[in-house]
């Protein structure tokens, strides 16, 4: 349920949690909000239960495209194509990894190709002051 907050925002939430309650009110807090989390909890299973229940068979057969997005938002380019095109054989990207030449061959100094960028800024520009020109590239 909380997946995506980290310890670090638990820790600020419980800090200020701190500061805004105080040390007085917040077990108290802590404990209504428990509280609320584990009805809504039970909110949502009584009503699932419930649509299980009426539905029947159906309800399965609405899960599934809801289980299918999902499985659907985690995958990448590359994935999707493995798994729909290729029926999840990879090999063929295994084999394209390892034929391709490494990117600093190609574009760094194996090359003779200049590295990128040409000028590199050390220190920001001041007011009014113009940037490099790149003779080769204009």
């Amino acid at each position: 349920m909380f997946s995506s907050i980290g310890w670090g925002e638990m820790l600020v939430l419980l800090v200020a949690a701190l500061v805004i309650l105080g040390p007085e009110r917040l077990p108290g807090a802590a404990r209504w909000t428990a509280r609320s989390l584990r009805q809504i909890r039970d909110y949502a299973t009584g009503a699932t239960s419930q649509l299980r229940s009426e539905l029947g068979p159906e309800f399965e057969e609405l899960r599934k495209p809801l289980a299918d997005l999902q499985e659907l938002r985690g995958m990448s380019p590359r994935s999707v194509v493995t798994k729909h095109l290729l029926n999840g054989d990879d090999s063929l990207f295994r084999d394209l990894d390892g034929a391709l030449p490494d990117s600093k061959n190609v574009l760094g100094t194996h090359s003779g190709m200049p590295d990128y960028p040409k000028h590199k800024l050390d220190k920001p520009l001041e007011r009014n002051e113009r940037p490099p020109i790149d003779t080769d590239a204009t």
